[in-house]
């Protein structure tokens, strides 16, 4: 199958029932600018793109929210347990935006999609959520370009910051994204 749009992406996911139900399943904890994101999206289109049959395994599901008013990371454990408790088969990880530029001494993120905007690779920097009547949108600060051609780039702010380009470096040897999906072009720093 071909990918050219976001709404072919789109597609994909309102069509697999396993997505769906992971969406529906965060959007229980009404939480504020909440997004399902990274290898969540990036997997299943790189899946697609390379035409495999069974889906690939992901260590976890990455899901962003931004709450500057509780910045404390036992709320985060809070909201992974209540999310266990509903989908214990899910390998839950939920990070408040608020709080997550520390990591990497930028300033504050401005909403969940702006800390998206500071994920390591343009290709992970994907989100989905549930808006009313379960629609689905789908968040993409780098647009889908590098995502949809199999490339795989450092964001800006990681080519330009010596620290975060070693970052980025580490996490392309520690993921080998490549021994997975052999199609995927990948940019080094």
């Amino acid at each position: 199958m071909r990918i050219k749009s976001e709404e072919d992406i789109l597609r994909l996911v309102e069509d697999d029932e396993w997505m769906m139900d992971i969406l529906k399943t965060v959007q229980t904890l009404k939480l504020t600018d909440w997004w399902v994101c990274a290898g969540f999206v990036r997997s299943k289109i790189w899946d697609v793109l390379h035409g495999f049959d069974e889906r690939t395994v992901l260590p976890d599901i990455d899901v962003i929210y931004f709450d500057p008013t509780n910045v404390n990371e036992n709320e985060e454990k809070k909201l992974e347990m209540q999310l266990k408790s509903v989908a214990p088969s899910i390998p839950w990880s939920i990070k408040n935006q608020a709080r997550m530029h520390v990591k990497n001494n930028l300033p504050p993120y401005s909403s969940s999609i702006d800390g998206m905007a500071n994920f390591p690779e343009t290709a992970t920097a994907l989100g989905l959520t549930l808006g009313e009547k379960k629609h689905i949108r789908l968040a993409a600060p780098y647009g889908i370009s590098d995502v949809i051609n199999l490339e795989v780039k450092p964001i800006p702010r990681f080519m330009t910051n010596e620290i975060l380009a070693s970052v980025y470096e580490e996490r392309v040897r520690e993921k080998n994204w490549i021994g997975r999906w052999h199609k995927l072009k990948i940019s080094h720093i």
